[in-house]
């Protein structure tokens, strides 16, 4: 049976070409969108939480440990997790604790561990002009006494009972009160008696 024109097939259409001057006025291109930029993870990780305890047992400053990580919360994101999870609080408070000893044991480190500086000086030599440098190596003591003292600071205000100076009148733990003498005036006119008693009868 011969092919009629209605079962031939279908030239395909031809695309218009752009004109002159305006070329790819047909189909712009889009520019390439940039990835946006996130920000600190805000979802608790149960594996960020026990390196920030393990580091803060190290004496590590919380602020300093979410900082220098990559993929760490901010620290008031970690604030926030405390505040939800009363057995993460407890690890946490548990850990720095653990940490103020060890800032303690870092100041006897300092104290015994020498830190020499180079201290340069240049003088004119008189008998023939040049300059004489001069190169002077000594302990910095003064630094390392700062150091200690900042750090024996800090820890007096962060666990004031244990490495405060203030001595205070208390009894141990889970022991009875400690008891107090009676100090008003009728105990004090006792003793004032007795003692004329005393005297009188010697």
């Amino acid at each position: 049976m011969p092919k009629t024109i209605k079962d031939a097939p279908k030239r395909p259409a031809k695309t218009p070409k752009p004109a002159e001057g305006n070329e790819g006025s047909l189909a712009p291109k889009k520019n390439p969108v940039a990835p946006k930029k996130t920000g600190r993870p805000s979802k608790y990780d149960p594996e960020i939480a026990r390196i920030i305890c393990e580091q803060l047992s190290e004496g590590v400053p919380l602020r300093q440990i979410c900082r220098a990580n990559d993929g760490f919360p901010a620290w008031r994101t970690v604030y926030d997790w405390m505040g939800r999870d009363d057995a993460l609080s407890a690890s946490i408070a548990r850990a720095r604790d653990i940490g103020y000893d060890a800032i303690a044991e870092e100041c006897l480190y300092i104290a015994d561990t020498q830190t020499l500086t180079e201290r340069v000086t240049e003088a004119e030599n008189p008998a023939t002009g040049a300059l004489v440098r001069s190169v002077v190596r000594s302990d910095d003591v003064n630094a390392r006494r700062l150091q200690v003292e900042t750090r024996l600071k800090l820890l007096a205000k962060f666990h004031p009972s244990k490495y405060g100076d203030r001595v205070g009148l208390h009894g141990v733990d889970g022991a009875a009160p400690i008891l107090t003498a009676d100090a008003r005036s009728e105990a004090l006119f006792d003793l004032i008696r007795n003692m004329e008693m005393t005297k009188r009868v010697g």
